[in-house]
């Protein structure tokens, strides 16, 4: 057994922290463009809450999916630039973005149609009507959110994602111009409500994505990878390969993403109060969650890396040390959602006006259910990460689904609707859900043998 030094640990953490404290800084940004999004939309009233957040979980979890199965292109970047394969790179990012072109036609198409889904699952039609109105704004942003998402994971890979941080800075701040104008018709143009705050997210997206193209376009030891060469042409291996390790992290994003999805539905048949206090609690999760998925992202490519250089040591380490930092930094979180829960939920709607007592009352207690589940939501997409470094992918797959559908849904679904429990019941199957996947997953990368010697060269036999 490999005795791991002190040294080697801080090293690690060190090395860790260089791509995460700038992926995680960026993730937060993209988060705080939905947590912004819904404080202006707090501003227009519980029925617009409501509405967006149907509206934007429908959007959110095809962009979560979406990026999920594109993501497959920073491990086996990181793999290639790890073993000093120039062309293999080039080859991955140029078919990333040509699986992101081609998954962003059909699912721009179901967003654009979104409103059927809501009926559906029987939310109000007043609701529908201004969550339709959103959807097909923010429709307009999914192809460039999707190749952003391709461009952010070839940067990552080779270790140079600190561009993203102040490129994802700037389009949230794009966002919160773009909300104001269109929201409340500024600057003589008309006032389009939930459907300006879609279109400004659309702008942003698309600002992103050619800030980013731009830079690696003009940097020096980017610009050899050619990523936007031939980009319409089909390689069947590299792109396959991406779809064998990327399909099972979007299906896996899907699983996860669908289960808060469902519960945001299931919150919108218990009524417009509920539905708008599980938008405050829940938006202030994802905010807070954002820094474990950088942490992810960054865990992903040192193990991915490290493979590459063959040293499984190395990549098991890396592995653990992202699990650790993410579940420290959501500890801290949930002591915070715990002791100051009024203080978060005034940032989303006025505490003091009774008319919003209901609502306020209750997001605090969702607060409280919150805290409990922060540190095993920062473990489980942390040893998700560890695991996608090491191209595996379909067991954790397998192990959400269980999680999520087949244990914290039924639970959250019996607490919550048969048993009478409300918002509080389902929220509990979050705790649940997100507590398994978090202890399965983190036993699999402890246990999962990291191959000696790579196979990398079965996609390109040249070396760059």
């Amino acid at each position: 057994m490999n005795v791991i030094s002190k040294s080697r640990v801080i090293t690690e953490i060190k090395e860790c922290l260089i791509l995460a404290v700038p992926l995680a800084g960026a993730q937060l940004s993209q988060g705080a463009t939905t947590f912004v999004d819904t404080v202006m939309m707090g501003s227009l009233g519980s029925q617009i809450i409501a509405a967006g957040a149907l509206g934007a979980s429908i959007f959110h979890i095809l962009m979560y999916m979406g990026s999920g199965i594109v993501s497959s292109v920073s491990p086996l970047a990181a793999e290639g630039y790890g073993a000093g394969r120039v062309e293999l790179v080039s080859r991955v990012v140029r078919q990333g973005l040509l699986l992101s072109l081609i998954l962003a036609v059909p699912i721009t198409l179901l967003i654009w149609n979104g409103g059927t889904l809501l009926r559906l699952f029987g939310q109000e039609p007043k609701t529908i009507v201004l969550a339709q109105e959103y959807l097909k704004a923010i429709a307009w942003g999914y192809l460039p959110g999707l190749s952003f998402a391709v461009l952010r994971s070839f940067v990552s890979a080779l270790s140079k994602p600190r561009p993203v941080i102040a490129i994802v800075i700037g389009g949230t701040l794009l966002n919160i111009v773009g909300n104001y104008i269109l929201m409340f018709g500024k600057y003589g143009f008309p006032a389009l409500g939930l459907a300006g705050i879609g279109y400004a997210s659309a702008l942003s997206y698309w600002a992103m994505f050619a800030a980013l193209a731009i830079y690696i376009l003009n940097h020096s030891q980017l610009r050899i990878y050619r990523a936007f060469s031939k980009i319409y042409q089909f390689e069947s291996k590299v792109f396959w390969e991406l779809v064998r390790v990327g399909l099972p992290i979007g299906v896996l994003a899907g699983v996860e993403g669908g289960f808060f999805t469902c519960v945001t539905f299931l919150m919108g048949q218990l009524g417009t109060v509920t539905l708008a206090a599980h938008q405050i609690a829940f938006q202030t999760a994802v905010l807070t969650f954002m820094i474990p998925v950088g942490l992810s992202i960054a865990t992903t490519v040192r193990v991915g890396q490290l493979v590459g250089q063959e040293n499984p040591t190395g990549a098991r380490l890396a592995g653990f040390v992202g699990i650790g930092l993410g579940a420290a930094f959501m500890a801290v979180m949930g002591i915070l959602f715990w002791v100051f829960p009024e203080r978060i939920v005034s940032l989303y709607i006025d505490t003091t006006d009774p008319k919003n007592a209901t609502v306020v009352g209750l997001a605090k207690q969702l607060l409280g259910v919150a805290a409990m589940f922060q540190i095993a939501d920062g473990i489980q997409v942390a040893a998700a990460g560890a695991l996608r470094g090491l191209k595996d992918t379909r067991i954790p797959l397998l192990i959400g689904a269980l999680a999520y559908w087949g244990i914290g849904l039924t639970c959250g679904y019996t607490l919550g609707m048969l048993l009478g429990f409300g918002g509080i019941g389902l929220w509990w199957g979050f705790v649940i859900g997100l507590a398994l996947a978090a202890a399965v997953l983190t036993w699999r990368f402890s246990t999962i043998e990291i191959p000696q010697r790579i196979k990398i060269g079965q996609l390109t036999g040249s070396r760059g």
